[in-house]
């Protein structure tokens, strides 16, 4: 609101303040640029920095402030006592309120199980993180003390292994990180959201982690993926192991891990006992949602279903009807409920006050470098010591060659203040030594005394020489680190919670969809385009559309119901239905099968199998002359998997592949010229997918089978000539007397 000058200057000097001029009732313009940088900007860096991100030692500052009050209140190897009061001692160090400081304690409690290794020995009811409705007692009825594990986090904190902050009102001092001797960031999970960015570090296992490091430490080239298997979660549960996707987290430190809820059938009562669940959900939930799915008649097999957590640990029973079938159920729950979920991974740390986004070997090679900084203050701090020691013992030494005269020059001494500088004078040492020696009590002015402190001058030389060495040389500070990551393996580490399973393995559930059936042809292109076309609509127009350079490579008779496989030149295939995909015309380009059935990249079809019972073999044929004859039942699943991994032997170039239901005679054309033809029959069926096959066409070096085709009979004269007696076989050259003046052509 604008006001007139004489009005605004009243109201300037009216409001005027200890220099700072309010104008009140006036609109003042601000550039929001310098709004955000005065007022957002110090808020959100503070979120990033002081609350919500792990720094290198696996803590956030809410973390570190309590565990360091539950140390210095002695509570490391000690009785428990009340909640209440570590709470209110923290309160010291955590400006925040005393139920923010106890949620804090109670999510790194044994008794709340959301640890691997809980850094809290509780006593009471510390709630489930499992559960959404099992909340904690209040602190007053709760205790807690430290667990054996913190001794780790702790070690030599008092040797200025690290830096030492004042608290908020700058009457204590605390540690700025922990010395933890093991890479406690990837052993416990961590999450949090800040402005703009989160965290989220799923957990590991303890002996893995060590034994990675260990690895890395001596080969910074070391395969994390051979001794970091996958997650370990502290609710057990099954992961669906998948290297490449691991591999990529590890990586880039980004990426979502699948984990599933492990089960038991119990035959006897006829219901399904649910004994661990994924992390990222919690009991109530999955209740609810097979409730809603119950009551939406989307699942029908189940009578009943509670929660029957106890003494003995999370259980979910599911009460089934009579006939049926357990696994096939948890599939389809697995597939409509947080049974089976995703850990989405953000390994956002801060390093040096900077949050940044790192893999496991980047996070290794920060912890390590911090560890070895640790180990080095702490070696500088007992050299120090006993540098300190030895002078004194040093000057105390030389008191042994005349204790007499050493009480002469004390007796003799007039005034106090006098003793040092005299004791100085009289046997050559320092004001230090001096000042040892003075505070001597009478009774250790003996021979005896002497020669017992003053015995430990050889073997503190030989300690300070041993810990100059360890400043001197890296490598001994590593050996170090080894041997403290070598110990923890071994007495802290513990068996694997969660199991790992394949992905081929691993059935997933597809909503049956009603489809109708009825006759069509498919068509497959070399590019990869797929159409699916009825009779009729061929009948009306048959003129295929297709790119510039395409052409149709297959095409099957069919129906709506037909299984269809995809080979692709990665030797894999992708399943799909005949109803999956939309009826087309010829004028049409077509579906886009990789596209589609999502293939990986730069994949491309190389095969379509078109059946619906499986029957007959896959016969694949390889540039070296190999031919495989793989039984069609291979490649059956119980349920509707989309993908299955090694369709075939990748050993060799694949020239093509037929699907046949009887035997039949094929003709091989090699980059010679040379021709073959052999009966499938001559090939034995094998049950496994990527066998390698036998031997049929002899190739001389250079020298491949360029093209593999049908035979029809009458194609030459005298086919005899070409055909093959006994595989292998090196076929002949084509001649115009025998191929009925058809030129072979090599394609």
């Amino acid at each position: 609101m604008a006001t007139s000058r004489k009005n605004k200057e009243k109201v300037q000097k009216s409001s005027n303040v200890s220099g700072v001029i309010y104008n009140a009732g006036e609109i003042v313009e601000e550039k929001i640029v310098g709004t955000l940088e005065k007022n957002y900007m110090p808020y959100a860096m503070s979120v990033i920095t002081s609350r919500a991100i792990p720094e290198i030692d696996g803590f956030k500052p809410s973390h570190r402030k309590l565990l360091f009050t539950m140390y210095k209140m002695g509570l490391l190897g000690s009785a428990r006592t009340k909640s209440a009061n570590i709470v209110g001692q923290t309160m010291k160090l955590n400006p925040h309120g005393d139920s923010a400081i106890y949620d804090t304690m109670v999510r790194m409690s044994r008794g709340y199980e959301a640890l691997l290794h809980p850094y809290v020995d509780s006593k009471g009811n510390f709630g489930k993180f499992y559960s959404r409705d099992m909340a904690c007692a209040a602190s007053r009825y709760t205790e807690a003390k430290l667990e054996n594990i913190c001794k780790e986090l702790f070690k030599d904190i008092d040797k200025d292994t690290v830096d030492f902050v004042p608290n908020y009102d700058n009457t204590l001092k605390e540690p700025s990180l922990l010395p933890c001797t093991f890479p406690s960031v990837l052993v416990n999970s961590n999450t949090g959201i800040a402005v703009g960015m989160a965290s989220s570090i799923c957990p590991f296992n303890l002996k893995e982690v060590c034994e990675t490091a260990i690895g890395y430490i001596k080969n910074p080239e070391h395969d994390i993926s051979s001794t970091l298997l996958a997650p370990d979660f502290p609710g057990g549960g099954e992961i669906i192991y998948d290297k490449a996707k691991l591999e990529e987290i590890y990586k880039t430190g980004r990426g979502g891990i699948k984990v599933r809820a492990r089960y038991k059938y119990d035959k006897k009562y006829n219901c399904i006992d649910v004994v661990s669940i994924p992390p990222t959900t919690t009991s109530e939930i999955i209740i609810e949602k097979i409730v809603e799915l119950v009551k939406a008649g989307k699942i029908r097999e189940i009578s009943d279903i509670r929660d029957e957590t106890g003494l003995d640990g999370l259980k979910i029973t599911i009460d089934l009807k009579r006939g049926v079938d357990a696994d096939k159920l948890m599939i389809k729950l697995f597939r409509l409920t947080p049974l089976e979920d995703t850990f989405s991974c953000n390994f956002n740390i801060l390093v040096g006050g900077t949050p940044k986004v790192m893999g496991v070997r980047e996070i290794l090679e920060e912890w390590t470098a911090f560890r070895a900084e640790c180990i080095r203050r702490r070696t500088a701090f007992d050299l120090a010591k006993k540098k300190d020691k030895l002078h004194l013992l040093e000057g105390l030494n030389k008191i042994l060659v005349d204790i007499d005269k050493a009480i002469a020059i004390i007796r003799k001494t007039e005034e106090e203040q006098d003793v040092v500088p005299n004791l100085m004078k009289g046997f050559g040492i320092d004001e230090v030594q001096a000042e040892f020696v003075a505070e001597i009590k009478l009774r250790h002015l003996n021979r005896e005394y002497i020669l017992k402190r003053t015995s430990e001058i050889e073997s503190l030389r030989g300690e300070i020489e041993e810990l100059e060495n360890i400043l001197s040389e890296k490598k001994k500070i590593y050996k170090i680190i080894v041997k403290e990551l070598t110990g923890i393996a071994k007495e802290y580490g513990k068996p694997r919670k969660c199991l790992l399973i394949s992905p081929e393995d691993t059935e997933f559930y597809e909503e049956e969809i009603v489809a109708p059936d009825y006759p069509v042809r498919f068509f497959i292109t070399k590019e990869g385009y797929f159409k699916k076309i009825t009779p009729q609509s061929l009948k009306m127009n048959s003129e295929q559309k297709l790119k510039i350079d395409d052409e149709v490579t297959q095409e099957v008779e069919g129906s709506n119901h037909s299984e269809l496989l995809f080979f692709t030149d990665k030797c894999q295939v992708y399943k799909a239905k005949g109803y999956n995909f939309s009826d087309t015309k010829a004028s049409s380009i077509g579906e886009f099968i990789p596209a589609a059935l999502s293939f990986d990249k730069n994949e491309k079809v190389v095969y379509m199998a078109v059946t619906t019972d499986y029957q007959g073999f896959m016969l694949f044929v390889f540039a070296g002359g190999k031919v495989s004859k793989v039984d069609m039942k291979a490649y059956e699943t119980k349920t509707n998997r989309k993908k299955l991994i090694k369709a075939y032997s990748d050993l060799d170039k694949l020239v093509t592949a037929f699907y046949e239901r009887e035997d039949k005679d094929f003709l091989l054309t090699s980059s010679s010229g040379k021709i073959l033809i052999f009966g499938s029959s001559a090939v034995n069926l094998k049950q496994t997918k990527n066998t390698q096959g036998v031997a049929v066409m002899k190739q001389k070096k250079g020298h491949r089978v360029v093209k593999a085709e049908e035979y029809q009979l009458g194609r030459f004269i005298d086919e005899k000539i070409y055909r093959a007696k006994n595989i292998p076989a090196s076929g002949k050259m084509p001649s115009s007397e025998t191929t009925d003046c058809e030129q072979l052509t090599l394609g």
